[in-house]
């Protein structure tokens, strides 16, 4: 019933688009598959709930936010973490492959369903007829006198309507493949609940051990850079930027975002030395696990300073130039890594058993805190701040935002205001969904906004928002495009 619920609900509500009827789909997901795991005598595990609730929290993203892209990485993560509950990994490996390891079950799902039924049907028929001969009658008068009351009074008629899908011929075939998509979904969830894979199972050999020598000497010299590079950081810190740019010939953005992505790449490419140190990293006893601890938290430590010196270069451009979704996407990117770096010092610290799903649910939590901080109303928020502060704004960027920028937007004075406005009060217009698929989002921008109409203050927008002195654009030789992603 669960199964059937979930497909009835995906093919009546997804249809108009994404938001709150999301959750409501997964929800009746979430308990077939909860039921067919108490059937085959699971038990509910910590860790489990952990990934199930959080998948569930996930899916509140679309319900709030506007924007598309925080609101699809957060279904994406949503499915990965509910794959997590159901197959219950630990593993690296385990946790990878548990992460994907639904779609593996939805061929085999179907057989177990079509089985499952046919012997329901065939231990209980005359219980199903009952249920199913008083489903028909209940549906019959909810309808009937459904009618007649909307016919008989107009207030009813239109709570009712905007309760109630709107169903149409016309797209009866895209309905009936997202019922298909939500049933065998469902279907797929309650199998891998009753019948998980063990990806755990699986396992990676250890690389062979290295002496403590040909180990440590490449990571002590990578250790020796860092700490070089960091020692001149600080010293930079103490004699200002003034002084660097001057001696370096540099501007004031080239020194920001000149230095940020190569730092980027140095924290990625660390966190893969870590992994291949440890592959090879001595095993012969205590005084191995002391040098192995000593070496690589150094780099920890040292590459958790480059992660904050990053970060620095970032604000630094970002208070230049402005924010956008880039900027903010691989900034905080650059934050969990940091995260992860934090995580492994404490694996080596006090165990690593557990690192694999810290790891996983700081991503989790990473993807989760993205969508609810809401970066399109970030970015036009900190955009009108830096109007405030330099009188410089691209105006032609911000009119790309969501309806999630709308509150901070609105603040702008015309015919800025106008300006940026003016294609999300078209795309407002022109949209017609229904509350269930209306994200939170949307629904303050339409009451900000409501029938608001720019008219003549769009006249011409080219050119509003560039300072006198040319700031937003850039030097002479360093001219600003918001979709650089420098």
């Amino acid at each position: 019933m669960a199964v059937l619920a979930t497909g009835l609900l995906s093919a009546l509500l997804l249809g108009e688009g994404i938001g709150l009827n999301l959750l409501v789909v997964a929800v009746p997901a979430a308990l077939a598959a909860y039921f067919a795991a108490r059937a085959a005598a699971r038990r509910l595990r910590p860790w489990t709930a952990v990934w199930a609730v959080g998948g569930l929290a996930l899916l509140v993203v679309p319900a709030l936010r506007d924007a598309g892209w925080p609101s699809f990485l957060a279904i994406v993560s949503a499915f990965a973490l509910g794959s997590l509950a159901l197959h219950g990994s630990r593993s690296w490996l385990g946790m990878f492959l548990g992460s994907l390891g639904l779609l593996t079950s939805v061929a085999e799902s179907l057989g177990w369903g079509a089985r499952g039924v046919r012997d329901r049907m065939a231990g209980s028929r005359g219980r199903w007829g009952v249920v199913f001969r008083s489903t028909v009658v209940a549906v019959v008068l909810l309808i009937v006198f459904g009618a007649l009351f909307a016919s008989a009074d107009a207030a009813f008629a239109d709570v009712l309507g905007s309760l109630m899908p709107d169903v149409s011929v016309g797209d009866s075939p895209w309905r009936f493949f997202l019922g298909v998509l939500g049933l065998v979904g469902a279907l797929a969830a309650a199998y891998t609940a009753a019948a998980p894979v063990r990806w755990d199972g699986l396992t990676v050999r250890p690389g062979k051990a290295r002496g403590r020598l040909e180990w440590a000497l490449p990571l002590v010299v990578l250790n020796l850079l860092f700490a070089a590079f960091l020692a001149i950081q600080l010293t930079v810190l103490l004699g200002g930027y003034d002084k660097v740019m001057a001696e370096t010939d540099l501007s004031y953005a080239q020194y920001a975002r000149e230095g940020f992505w190569q730092l980027l790449w140095a924290t990625l490419l660390t966190l893969l030395v870590i992994a291949l140190a440890l592959r090879w990293a001595p095993r012969g006893g205590a005084r191995d696990r002391t040098l192995v601890r000593g070496v690589l938290g150094t780099l920890c430590l040292l590459t958790l300073v480059v992660v904050a010196s990053a970060l620095r270069r970032m604000d630094l451009y970002v208070d230049a130039y402005g924010l956008t979704r880039l900027r903010i996407s691989v900034a905080a990117v650059e934050l969990w890594l940091g995260v992860v770096l934090v995580l492994i010092m404490a694996a080596g610290a006090f165990g690593a058993k557990m690192l694999p799903r810290a790891v996983a649910a700081s991503a989790a939590v990473g993807v989760l805190a993205f969508g609810l901080i809401s970066p399109d109303g970030l970015i036009a928020e900190q955009n009108v701040a830096r109007y405030d502060r330099h009188h410089s704004i691209d105006v032609e960027y911000l009119r790309g935002l969501s309806a999630d920028a709308v509150p901070a937007l609105d603040a702008l004075p015309e015919p800025l205001r106008s300006c940026a406005l003016e294609e999300i009060q078209r795309s407002l217009r022109s949209s017609d969904e229904p509350w269930y698929a209306t994200s939170w989002g949307e629904a303050r921008a339409r009451d900000i906004l409501g029938d608001w109409d720019p008219g003549y203050r769009t006249r011409d927008c080219s050119g509003l928002g560039s300072g006198d002195n040319g700031s937003e654009r850039g030097d002479a030789d360093d001219q600003y495009d918001p979709y650089d992603p420098y």
